[in-house]
């Protein structure tokens, strides 16, 4: 059967949870992990996804290595520094994409008395990738393209969807969507059917997939997917809204299939990587501090 003739694929939920958060000590207000690290190869390309509401002081100057990040606000305002002399402020809605490369060091502060409500992304590199330079881009909320249709409408950050592109530039590409539905609307998202693919419910109540599982806001879900299939194909994936002002993120992008190890700021394929990266970064070769 040729590829204009062959039936789209159609996603089911594979699993799915709710986040759970826990205090955590001041300036840093409350966390919560959306994609917990230790299940890595199970959500490959991404890594894992922290939800942080903090103050100024909680995330200062640090150093990464070897991964990219992917920051939504929530909100609040965070304010982006780094070692290069960038500084800008996000706010709700707003996406930062930093590729880390080979020597990142940033800070990522809440602005004012201002808390801020995030979720940080990270997206591995792969091994041939993890030396590429450092670099940064805001996508501010009304720069990213939206497509409406009967009762909701999709913003488009990154990838290729809904017959628009986002405006990330990232060095391994990836698909980021917010979609925003009306109570009792529909919409079939597309997505390349070879790619891995999670969801994050930020409000609203929602049933997803052919199971039709539904989700509440903080819920989490990974999405079926043919690794094996055309990466020139593209698969379906069903939401229906049965609330007012439903809103859900949904993240994609193609296994990289390398071991890696994530620990503290970094993210390399062995440890002895990881030993060579801390020490670049006493020895100052990422730079003066971010401030």
């Amino acid at each position: 059967m040729s590829n204009e003739h062959k039936e789209n694929i159609k996603r089911s939920v594979k699993d799915h949870w709710y986040v759970k958060y826990e205090e955590v000590g001041f300036p840093s207000i409350q966390k919560g992990w959306v994609l917990p690290v230790e299940r890595w190869a199970d959500f490959d390309p991404f890594i894992l996804m922290a939800e942080d509401w903090f103050k100024r002081g909680t995330f200062s100057d640090h150093p990464h290595r070897g991964f990219q990040t992917v920051t939504y606000v929530i909100d609040g305002r965070l304010e982006h520094i780094d070692n290069a002399g960038g500084r800008d402020i996000l706010e709700p809605g707003d996406v930062q994409y930093m590729n880390a490369g080979w020597a990142a060091r940033h800070g990522e502060e809440g602005v004012g008395d201002d808390i801020a409500h995030t979720l940080q992304l990270w997206l591995n590199l792969p091994k041939h990738l993890k030396k590429t330079d450092t670099s940064y881009q805001n996508i501010y909320s009304e720069d990213a393209p939206t497509v409406d249709f009967t009762g909701g409408s999709v913003k488009v950050f990154s990838g290729d969807i809904a017959g628009v592109k986002g405006p990330m530039e990232s060095v391994v590409p990836f698909t980021l969507s917010e979609i925003s539905l009306n109570e009792g609307a529909t919409y079939t998202h597309k997505l390349p059917e070879t790619h891995n693919a999670f969801l994050y419910v930020l409000s609203g109540d929602m049933d997803f997939g052919e199971n039709e599982v539904n989700l509440t806001k903080h819920g989490v879900a990974t999405l079926s997917f043919d690794e094996s299939g055309n990466k020139d194909m593209m698969s379906e994936f069903r939401i229906k809204a049965n609330s007012r002002r439903s809103k859900v993120l949904i993240y994609s992008g193609t296994p990289i299939k390398e071991e890696i190890v994530p620990y503290g700021p970094f993210v390399m394929n062995t440890m002895d990587e990881i030993k060579d990266a801390y020490r670049d970064f006493h020895n100052g070769k990422f730079g003066p501090p971010a401030v």
